[in-house]
C-alpha cells in the first residue's frame, strides 16, 4: 500500500464505479456520522481480464485523467492499494482498492455530482474489465 496524490486515487474511485459505468450517479444519503466527519468513496476492482492491460492503461491514461480533474472534484486525499494476498495467504477477494478522502459528506456530494468525476467514472469502461464494488461512508468515533 502506498498514498498517492489525490489525481491517483480519484482515479482509483472512479474505475471501481465503473462497475456500473451508465448508471454511476451522485452520492445523495449520508451514513449516520458527525456533519464534519471525513467521508470516504472506495473502489474495490475486481480481477481485470487482462492485468498487463489493466495497469497499462490506468496509469497512462486513467490516473492522468483523475488528475486532470482533481481540483473540480475537491477530495483532499487518495491512497491507491494493489491487493497481494487475502488473510489466509489465498488469492485477494480484490484485484485494487482505490480511496478518495472528502472532508465531509457533504463534500463527496458535491464531488461526485460534477462533470469531472463523471468523465472519469465514463472511463472505466476502457479498462475494467473485471468490474468493481464502491463503497461510501464516514468516519466514526
Amino acid at each position: 500500500m502506498h498514498s498517492v496524490s489525490r489525481f491517483a486515487v480519484l482515479a482509483l474511485a472512479v474505475a471501481a464505479a465503473g462497475c456500473r459505468i451508465a448508471d454511476a450517479k451522485p452520492v445523495t444519503a449520508a451514513p449516520a456520522a458527525a456533519a464534519d466527519a471525513p467521508a470516504h468513496f472506495v473502489v474495490l476492482y475486481n480481477f481485470p481480464k487482462d492485468p498487463a492491460a489493466f495497469e497499462a492503461y490506468y496509469s497512462s491514461k486513467h490516473l492522468p485523467l483523475l488528475a486532470s480533474h482533481a481540483a473540480e472534484i475537491g477530495f483532499t486525499k487518495g491512497e491507491l492499494v494493489k491487493f497481494s494476498a487475502s488473510g489466509d495467504g489465498g488469492k485477494p477477494a480484490f484485484y485494487r482498492k482505490a480511496e478518495l478522502t472528502f472532508a465531509s459528506m457533504a463534500a463527496l456530494q458535491t464531488g461526485t455530482a460534477t462533470p469531472g468525476f463523471k468523465a472519469v467514472v465514463a472511463d472505466l469502461a476502457n479498462f475494467a474489465t473485471g468490474g468493481a464494488v464502491v463503497v461510501i461512508g464516514s468516519e466514526t468515533k
